[in-house]
């Protein structure tokens, strides 16, 4: 839009000074017409608007607006040889006849008005364009960075797979492995229970751990599974509280849909609170509650903390890597201990749900009700009318 308006000024611009130069109406309206087609004509071609420029300021004068606005354009658009030679040439004739016309004596408005905004234009492009080079440059550093740190990424990904399958997957398979040979072995109910108990743990740890090896060598998210979900929280309860630890699941609210990063967090915050329980309050009643708000989900681990017991937060990287899990997730989480109890809290968000729908007024209701507003304010036109009249 701006460079329609300046061109609108320009041809005005030339057209009131030719009124004030040439008091002859047909040498002005002409004079504006050529000044309109050369305005026009730099919308295809810069360096033929100059020079036409050029030529019309030999034939009927300088328009100093016009040779000002083409000179800058041409400066800023030429591009091939051709063109640069082409302007060059109508500079130089220009010159060149100005010196014969004034007897080798130079012009300084013909400086002023041709060469300098063509060297100004031509300053200004190179100056773009070198910008625009270097940050395509700069562009093309960062892609090749952002390559490098994906390969080293990959790489390290792929080590931490290897690793993990060579040194932690075999450790977990022999104790699979034991744990299997004791369940068939003939041993009391008691024990027999817990190393059942000990088993299906090992299973699932061994399951768990495949998932997250292939999660890494194929660069993706392993996907959610219904074990480590929110509906499966009470059977890890069940699970933990077989193993012999009192605990207590709480449930409120209205269970709704939430994103996978939150459904796994939720499951981790119970789990972690449930194992530190058991690691440094044995014996101790934990409290779990599950509870749906309205724009949140907010799960809680609660225990009594034994006296002499270590500091939880800061005791292995457990709850540090919980935090950075619930926050990738979009929530927050806290731990802390107050009055003697030991306290792990997480909020995550939760879609709100969607409003009903307000019903739609029909198109005749509408039309209905602006054609009674439309009586009604004329009735009371012409009754202020009438009133007015009788009094």
């Amino acid at each position: 839009m701006a460079r329609y308006l300046i061109r609108a000024g320009v041809v005005l611009s030339e057209i009131a000074l030719g009124f004030a130069l040439r008091p002859e109406w047909t040498e002005a309206a002409f004079y504006g017409l050529a000044v309109a087609l050369i305005v026009l004509l730099s919308f295809r071609s810069a360096s033929v608007a100059f020079v036409a420029a050029l030529v019309l300021m030999s034939l009927a004068g300088p328009g100093y607006v016009l040779l000002l606005f083409a000179g800058w354009h041409a400066g800023r658009a030429v591009v091939s040889r051709i063109e640069t030679v082409a302007v060059i040439g109508a500079i130089t004739g220009a010159v060149a006849g100005q010196l014969v016309m004034l007897a080798g004596k130079p012009d300084l408005m013909l400086l002023a008005f041709v060469v300098l905004p063509v060297v100004a234009g031509r300053y200004v492009a190179q100056h773009r364009r070198l910008v625009e080079s270097l940050e395509d440059n700069n562009r093309q550093l960062r892609q090749g960075q952002e390559i490098l740190a994906e390969q080293e990424r990959l790489r390290e990904r792929l080590r931490i797979a290897r690793d993990m399958h060579d040194s932690l997957g075999h450790r977990l398979s022999l104790v699979s492995v034991q744990a299997a040979a004791l369940e068939v072995a003939g041993l009391p109910s008691r024990q027999r229970a817990a190393i059942q108990n000990l088993a299906g743990s090992a299973r699932s740890a061994m399951d768990e751990l495949y998932e997250l090896i292939g999660a890494l060598r194929t660069d993706g998210l392993a996907p959610l599974s219904p074990s480590r979900a929110i509906a499966a929280i009470p059977s890890l309860v069940a699970q933990i509280r077989a193993s012999g630890v009192p605990v207590t699941l709480h449930q409120h609210g209205s269970v709704r849909t939430v994103l996978p990063g939150c459904e796994e967090s939720a499951y981790r915050v119970v789990e972690e609170g449930l194992t530190n329980a058991a690691k440094h309050a044995p014996g101790q009643p934990v409290t779990v509650e599950v509870a749906w708000e309205p724009d949140a989900l907010i799960v809680t681990v609660a225990n009594p903390s034994p006296p002499g017991a270590p500091q939880r937060a800061t005791a292995g990287h457990g709850l540090l890597g919980l935090s950075e899990r619930v926050s990738l997730a979009g929530g927050f989480l806290d731990h802390r201990l107050h009055d003697g109890q030991f306290r792990l809290a997480a909020m995550l968000p939760v879609p709100p749900q969607p409003a009903a729908e307000e019903p739609r007024t029909g198109r005749r209701r509408l039309v209905t009700v602006g054609i009674a507003v439309a009586f009604l304010i004329f009735g009371l036109l012409q009754a202020s009318l009438v009133m007015g009249v009788k009094s």
